[in-house]
């Protein structure tokens, strides 16, 4: 009978205590629950700091962050002809540290672009254009020699097609600057290529098209050319659209329109618009700086 008595009075005591372990164990999976929360709070934080940095950081430089992307270049001292769509790191040759570059001065303005007049006030964006560490990026001798290379991975007629709508973009565009095709890509200032741009960002993304140039001497002048790439993904309208955004970077607006209605604007849209009043006031105004391409290197 003893020996009930004690058992029972230990499962009473038993009993007694359960409560007060329920709750220390509740308790301290409380604070373990809340520590998560709390850590996994400020890592959100600091990761949110650090996406905003690298998103400052990135904005500055519109261009990688862009479908259309055309600031990538290449600086070099010499006469052969760079494959500017191979190298995608800006790269300044030696040999350019060795030269005093010329004087940036400003070009008469071309005919065309003297005559023209915009009688509407449709303003322009020449505070999106970039100068360069050789100024603006603007023709002194004209015309422009452009070559557009035949595609050689599809057939006949495609590559003539494709061709033929290239060639629109040039004649639209040379009704305000003097432009002429040329049969060979040795002559040219411009060469265009069906050929996908290399892929950019983290994650990788495909892009629609890329301008790189070239900064090079000729007969001791300081000079310029530009590749254009156009990715085979491109048709129609949109290939159009393409390579007349791609040609106006070419011709000199080294910049993006913030307004959908110009040929300049940052970004592929649905029904592709004509060259604009603005581009043009734009391209005159970007013909009216100074620049140290067209003058002999001293």
């Amino acid at each position: 009978m003893r020996k009930i008595q004690k058992t029972l009075r230990k499962c009473l005591k038993i009993l007694d205590l359960k409560p007060k372990i329920l709750f220390a164990c509740c308790l301290q999976d409380l604070f373990v629950f809340l520590g998560i929360i709390f850590f996994t709070g400020l890592l959100v934080i600091l990761i949110n700091l650090q996406s905003f940095a690298v998103y400052k950081d990135i904005s500055q430089d519109t261009s990688h962050s862009l479908p259309y992307s055309f600031n990538i270049f290449n600086i070099a001292i010499a006469n052969p002809i760079n494959n500017a769509s191979t190298n995608h790191k800006v790269h300044i040759s030696h040999q350019v540290n060795k030269i005093n570059l010329p004087t940036a001065k400003t070009h008469p303005l071309p005919e065309i672009l003297q005559q023209w007049e915009d009688k509407s006030n449709s303003g322009d964006y020449f505070d999106q254009v970039q100068e360069t560490r050789v100024g603006y990026l603007v023709w002194s001798n004209f015309p422009v020699k452009i070559y557009i290379e035949a595609p050689t991975n599809i057939n006949q007629n495609q590559a003539e097609i494709w061709v033929k709508t290239v060639s629109r973009t040039v004649e639209e565009w040379n009704t305000y600057l003097p432009l002429q095709l040329v049969n060979t890509g040795e002559l040219a200032d411009i060469k265009i290529i069906r050929k996908a741009p290399p892929l950019q960002g983290n994650p990788p993304r495909a892009r629609s098209a890329q301008t790189t140039y070239d900064i090079y001497t000729k007969k001791n002048i300081l000079s310029h050319r530009f590749t254009i790439l156009l990715s085979p993904t491109q048709t129609g309208e949109y290939l159009i659209a393409a390579s007349r955004h791609e040609l106006g970077h070419a011709l000199g607006i080294w910049g993006h329109s913030p307004l959908v209605s110009d040929v300049l604007y940052f970004s592929q849209v649905r029904k592709p618009p004509l060259i604009s009043t603005r581009d043009v006031n734009t391209l005159k105004k970007v013909y009216k700086q100074p620049t140290k391409l067209g003058w002999q290197v001293e």
